[in-house]
């Protein structure tokens, strides 16, 4: 193993160095340093001054890859990346800012797109050939042949433009809710399939539990006043314990200890809502983090791990895996609710004006506020933008899922699993799951460099300050420093995403050795 990590991270520098050399002769042949200068309408030798002094600045007398090399020397031995010459500000200021905003929006996008993707994927592929499948295939491939640019129009018109008007009167007529519920009822039908019987039970409950739902909210005015209740946070709580038992051990006999666990870490976080959500949180709002939030998450998992280990058992790891992530999933839950106690005071502000659902750029300027309201301005700016990169990736991984369990579902060890007497949840779960994760496991990660490299087309439809726009407005303005910056992080994180999937690859199949 170590041997292959040596040889693959020789051969990515020598690629770097390559690739660099390679793009830094095509930006220097391909910019223009004096396109501002030649439309000037002043004196010819102020203009000739002009002239000289850009060479001067930019060592345009000397040839490109001379320039190459002073600039791969100043990186490699005094880490001098440069500087955007037009603004006077260092290329890792200039670059710091981008790439915070491109992992703001990529980092959500991604997550979502592989967690729903795959998930979708791998119950269309069960549902082989149903109404169900045929649904998910169109769907797929529509979002597929979508361009990003139509996608973020119709959200901004309808996601942000519409939503924002609704809010002024936020009212939906029982005949819609009804209608929405008989498409969830629908679909939720659809997913789980089996004998009419069982079909007719799912539609009604997926009915009931979404009209209920949309009922709730609009009883208590919950669109105007965000915020979830104690028994939202109960009935939450209960469906994720019920949920990831029925994914990890099935509802049974030998289920139990991984059900009660998951019950008794609801029951403890449900005691400590008001401690932690209107107390804990709320007295560390003035130095409050989202590194201690992440903090917050992790104990909230490692508590429910903890109870998962205190029921012991001759397998305490599926309970211990069911309690972390109800423990988990109840805390960022008291800390939505948190959140969304601060939206009254960010609907109201003066910078908003009673249109939270932003359309373009990453903050709302002079909006001030504490860091609750901070929070739900990141919220609203990259909620679009993720929506689009998340649905036209959607697409992709459902493909991917369904062809890969479908290719899984037809081999041998499957038949033999399911010839032993084992229940359909295990052999999916335990012996089917992990095998298709494998070809995922060559895609995501380029996908997510692919991503961070820049969503050119979404940044610039929501003008947000990212990497494809930091690339693009470098190229424009002729600042190779930058350019060359962007396109060295970018080689090195390809290279670093092939070596993980690579890792990746030999971790899921034991098969396989890289040594």
């Amino acid at each position: 193993m170590i041997r292959f990590v040596l040889r693959r991270v020789v051969t990515a520098i020598a690629v770097l160095l390559v690739s660099s050399f390679i793009m830094y002769g095509m930006v220097s042949l391909s910019i223009d340093p004096f396109a501002d200068l030649r439309g000037m309408t002043i004196p010819q030798e102020q203009l000739e001054l002009l002239y000289q002094q850009r060479i001067d600045l930019l060592r345009l007398d000397l040839p490109w890859y001379e320039r190459y090399w002073d600039w791969l020397g100043n990186v490699l031995f005094h880490g001098d990346f440069g500087v955007a010459w037009r603004s006077g500000r260092t290329v890792p200021e200039v670059m710091g800012h981008a790439l915070v905003d491109t992992l703001q929006l990529v980092s959500a996008a991604t997550v979502l797109a592989i967690v729903f993707g795959v998930a979708v994927g791998i119950v269309s592929a069960l549902r082989q050939y149903t109404n169900f499948d045929y649904l998910i295939t169109f769907v797929s491939f529509v979002l597929f042949s979508l361009p990003s640019f139509w996608v973020a129009v119709l959200l901004k018109q309808g996601g942000a433009i519409w939503f924002n008007t609704f809010l002024g009167d936020p009212h939906l007529s029982y005949v819609t809710i009804a209608v929405i519920s008989a498409i969830s009822g629908i679909l939720w039908m659809m997913a789980v399939g089996g004998e009419w019987k069982r079909r007719v039970i799912v539609l009604v409950a997926g009915f009931a539990a979404a009209f209920l739902t949309f009922a709730y909210l609009q009883e208590t005015g919950w669109w105007t006043t965000p915020h979830v209740s104690g028994f939202l946070l109960l009935l939450l709580g209960v469906a994720t314990a019920l949920g990831m038992t029925l994914l990890v051990t099935g509802i049974n006999r030998q289920g139990w200890r991984a059900l009660a666990t998951g019950l008794v870490t609801v029951a403890l976080f449900m005691i400590l809502y008001r401690w932690i959500g209107h107390g804990l949180l709320v007295d560390m709002t003035d130095t409050m983090t989202w590194g201690k939030i992440a903090l917050f998450i992790l104990a909230g998992i490692a508590v429910g791990a903890l109870i998962g280990l205190a029921f012991a058992g001759p397998d305490f790891t599926q309970a211990m895996r069911v309690g972390a992530v109800v423990g988990g999933v109840m805390m960022v839950l008291i800390i939505v609710d948190r959140v969304m106690r601060a939206w009254p005071a960010y609907f109201q502000a003066t910078a908003i004006d009673g249109r939270p659902m932003a359309t373009t750029g990453s903050t709302t300027p002079n909006l001030g506020g504490n860091f609750w309201i901070g929070a739900i301005d990141l919220y609203t700016h990259l909620l679009l933008p993720t929506l689009v990169l998340m649905l036209i990736s959607f697409a992709t991984y459902t493909r991917y899922a369904r062809g890969s369990m479908l290719e899984v579902l037809s081999q041998d060890y499957i038949r033999t699993a399911r010839a032993k007497g084992l229940t359909e949840r295990t052999v999916i779960t335990r012996h089917g799951f992990r095998n298709t994760l494998i070809p995922l496991a060559t895609i995501v990660p380029v996908d997510v460099i692919t991503l961070v490299a820049g969503a050119i087309i979404t940044e610039n439809v929501f003008g947000r300050p990212g990497m494809g726009q930091l690339f693009l407005t470098s190229l424009n303005d002729a600042e190779i420093e930058p350019v060359m910056a962007y396109v060295l992080l970018i080689a090195a994180l390809a290279v670093f995403a092939n070596l993980v999937a690579d890792l990746i690859y030999a971790a899921l199949d034991p098969r396989i050795r890289l040594s």
